[in-house]
């Protein structure tokens, strides 16, 4: 009979010690004991016998994202007078408006609207961002506005046409300028009576193509009461005509989204009030509008919404903005303008060298 060899033991393979910069997960969980733990058909999640370091992975991204930069477009649109550059101004605490590029106020007002864009690097905390302010002056002020909206949706979808070039082009750059309007904050005057007719035409054809956000301006002028009058007048003109501002109900995601955005829409339009100057107030110094009653304090939100519109725009909505820019707004144009052109790139009637150019 032959000899039985015993089964060779081999060592277990070394596990990687996690480095000891590495802080474990608040939530790490624990490997379950026992037999069949970390089984392939248990329906959970393999146990790991060791640190790996998937997680860093957000760190990776975090490092890519801060080489590369980020782009925000905002754009503003109302009245002369009511406030939109010092707004801008006051929103990123710098001087990023078209004023700050040589605008002055002996400038006439043009016959139409006129579209001027001002392009600004902010820096805070190590994170860049390529902010770029586009103001429309000449919007309302003249004495028939019929269509004046129709160049500032010109200058959109405009912006949507570039980017598609670059996008469907076979030597395409690996980041594309990113010129789209990422938000349209639209400014209604402080009558307390309702909305103009030109507010609710400008709206219901701008709110197709971009994000739209209205604020009341310069706030300030109107008592607590009326306030909060006109907003809930203004929430009920925007219900009966059909008019949907940002964010729509149609993008929250889930249960939580929903939730915090129902607050945000129960808001708005936000009352707000800008101010570049600052005050002394109970010893220290804020942002503010001196009245004969006092100082209106611009981020108390016992005196106005410029800080909850601040919060919403930048520290909670920003990227959000973005990609519903680019997810709804921007798709609907391209799947448009391919589906017109039998599914090739647009052609630009520009000059013949741009028409050979963007075609495939």
């Amino acid at each position: 009979m032959s000899e039985i060899v015993p089964p060779e033991v081999r060592p277990k393979p070394a596990v990687p010690a996690k480095p000891s910069h590495v802080a474990p997960p608040a939530s790490a969980p624990v490997a379950p004991q026992g037999p069949g733990a970390g089984g392939q058909g248990s329906g959970g999640g393999s146990a790991l016998l060791g640190y790996i370091g998937i997680d860093t992975i957000i760190e990776q991204m975090r490092k890519k994202t801060m080489k590369t930069g980020f782009d925000f477009n905002i754009m503003v649109v109302g009245h002369s007078g009511l406030g939109k550059s010092t707004l801008v101004n006051t929103l990123f605490k710098s001087q990023v408006s078209r004023r700050s590029s040589g605008w002055n106020r002996e400038e006439k007002i043009p016959k139409t609207v006129e579209i001027k864009s001002v392009s600004h690097v902010i820096e805070e905390g190590g994170v860049k961002m390529k902010l770029t302010v586009i103001d429309t002056p000449g919007f309302g002020d003249q004495i028939n506005n019929e269509n004046c909206w129709e160049p500032i949706s010109k200058y959109i979808n405009e912006q949507y046409e570039k980017f598609l070039k670059e996008e469907v082009n076979i030597a395409r750059k690996k980041r594309i300028p990113d010129t789209r309007v990422h938000c349209c904050i639209y400014f209604i005057s402080p009558t307390g009576h309702s909305l103009r007719q030109l507010d609710i035409e400008f709206m219901k054809h701008l709110s197709r193509v971009v994000n739209i956000i209205p604020v009341i301006a310069k706030s300030d002028t109107l008592t607590p009461d009326e306030k909060i009058e006109f907003k809930q007048r203004v929430r009920k003109e925007l219900e009966v005509c059909g008019i949907e501002f940002y964010p729509q109900k149609e993008f929250d995601e889930d249960m939580e989204d929903k939730s915090d955005n129902d607050k945000i829409r129960e808001a708005m339009p936000f009352a707000v009030v800008g101010s570049d100057k600052e005050y002394q107030v109970n010893g220290k110094r804020v942002l503010g509008r001196k009245t004969p009653w006092g100082v209106v304090e611009v981020e108390n939100p016992n005196h106005c919404e410029f800080s909850l519109l601040r919060d919403f725009v930048i520290r909670s909505h920003l990227q959000d903005l973005k990609e519903v820019t680019h997810n709804i707004h921007y798709e609907t144009y391209r799947a448009k303008r391919l589906n017109d052109n039998g599914g090739l790139h647009p052609i630009s009637t520009s000059t013949a060298n741009d028409t050979q150019e963007s075609n495939l």
